[in-house]
């Protein structure tokens, strides 16, 4: 971090499965999100961010540790973060800092020392298992939430909505008392809500913001405009959630979706607002970021888990004292930079080893730092058959599969990733290039083999796939994680 940039606080916002187009800021010409749009205006936002992983589980883990989840081995929804790999949160703990979280973690449990005092109102992985049957990979059944995500749609409230009303009720509580509370140090906040994730239901107040005239079918949703690799199509099979019953039904689903953004947008406008009445805003450095993104019907996927930019693209927005306003950054960065740039901002000295995290400081990004960066996001989740590493090397984006083809696109040309070059001899010489960026940040086919490795033996500790099977998966009981019980 440069020498002149002093310690602040830090407020780490996390919304989950936000689509990194569907906000204002991002050019969306429907989506209204005032709050984050303003938070845009007074920083930076990256253009080119992306989650470590496209699925909760693995892509939280990379997040709290600022490794790759190859690095820290979490690899599925059932093997959680578990506090044993010591991340941003254990490093400003141990420095003195408060070191608070308010909401969704998805982490094995409370129990472990994940770092954060208190956690409030957390939400982890089921039964500290989470999601069992993704370790079976391609042999995981059809999940049976699939169409009751599809069913699940329009306007009302959700158990998950008022969850997030909660635990925005709680960060604002903390931030007006922390305000009164001496510290020799600052204090880091982490806030996590869970919306706009599904189900796809939204308060009524947003309806008229999204009237279905206005709302765009997804791209190649028809049948015949669909393109599939091998290995995209078993994920599929398991994860599509494509139940929907007609053009209107999807396009609910869509109006139900940007919804749910303007009122995660509303939770964060009323963070925002309470920081401010705190008084603390001014020396306060503020991320907001998700977890990953949603493929909202397009290219017929729903959810997350494949590599499109849908799904592995995320928002990312860095503000507070000297981060540049109104400022755009296309230097591709990932979740585990937020490691690096939350022990920055909060002024903690570096460690011996520090300097083989694969991040970097946002701030650093933000004020004017251009490094030549290769980022990876990886897949090792329930349906897929083989690991999945996609990498982006200046337009192209390069997805391997080992034992299966390659996949890449020109997004400057093919924003929309509709035309497959991965096997097209004339960019041969682009492939070879992209693929060794990828090995400069791992081994493919080693991560691949290491990732069913460990499942297998997570499997075992779990009693078998006849014991996974037989015991069956918390989405035959409901379709998402339930809420703490203490939410209400």
């Amino acid at each position: 971090m440069p020498a002149d940039i002093d310690p602040t606080n830090v407020l780490v916002i996390c919304v989950d499965e936000h689509n990194r187009n569907a906000m204002g800021c991002a050019g969306h010409p429907l989506v209204s999100t005032p709050n984050i749009d303003r938070l845009a205006r007074r920083g930076t936002r990256f253009t080119n961010a992306y989650t470590s992983s496209p699925i909760c589980v693995p892509a939280r883990a990379s997040l709290a540790t600022g490794l790759y989840v190859h690095q820290c081995r979490a690899w599925s929804s059932a093997e959680p973060f578990d506090g044993s790999v010591r991340g941003w949160a254990q490093r400003l703990r141990d420095a003195g800092h408060r070191v608070v979280s308010v909401g969704k973690l998805h982490y094995r449990s409370s129990e472990d020392p994940n770092g954060f005092d208190p956690e409030i109102v957390p939400m982890h992985v089921y039964d500290g298992i989470g999601w069992s049957t993704a370790l079976l990979r391609e042999r995981a059944p059809v999940s049976p939430a699939n169409a009751r995500f599809a069913r699940d749609v329009g306007w009302g409230h959700s158990e998950y909505t008022a969850y997030d009303c909660e635990i925005a009720d709680a960060a604002c509580d903390w931030l007006h008392k922390s305000a009164s509370e001496r510290s020799p140090r600052p204090w880091a906040l982490f806030v996590s809500f869970v919306s706009p994730h599904y189900p796809l239901i939204a308060p009524e107040q947003y309806e008229e913001l999204y009237p279905l005239d206005k709302i765009e079918m997804p791209v190649a949703y028809e049948p015949a405009q669909r393109r599939r690799h091998a290995a995209v199509a078993m994920v599929e099979r398991a994860l599509g959630y494509d139940y929907f019953e007609s053009e209107e039904h999807v396009l609910l689903a869509r109006a139900a979706y940007y919804g749910l953004c303007s009122f995660a947008d509303a939770q964060i406008g009323r963070l925002l607002a309470a920081l401010e009445a705190s008084g603390q805003s001014d020396r306060t450095r503020i991320i907001l970021t998700s977890d990953h993104g949603e493929m909202l019907g397009n290219q017929g996927l729903w959810g997350k888990s494949v590599m499109f930019e849908d799904s592995a693209g995320i928002p990312m927005i860095v503000a507070g004292p000297d981060i540049p306003a109104c400022a755009a950054v296309d230097t591709p960065v990932s979740l585990v930079d937020c490691h690096p740039t939350i022990i920055d901002a909060a002024g903690v000295p570096p460690e011996d080893g520090d300097e083989l995290l694969p991040g970097v400081s946002l701030i650093d990004l933000a004020v004017g730092a251009r490094p030549d960066r290769t980022v990876l996001s990886e897949y090792h989740d329930g349906g897929s058959p083989t690991g999945m590493f996609m990498v982006r090397c200046d337009r192209w984006k390069y997805v391997c599969y080992p034992g299966y083809p390659p996949e890449l696109f020109d997004l400057d040309a093919d924003p929309s990733e509709l035309q497959d070059l991965g096997q097209d001899p004339e960019f041969a010489d682009v492939r070879r290039r992209c693929e060794s960026r990828l090995r400069t940040v791992c081994d493919p086919e080693e991560v691949n083999a290491a990732a069913f490795a460990d499942q297998a033996q997570r499997l075992t500790a779990l009693g078998g796939e006849a014991a996974v099977l037989a015991a069956g998966d918390f989405h035959e009981r409901q379709s998402h994680t339930p809420v703490p019980t203490t939410a209400a």
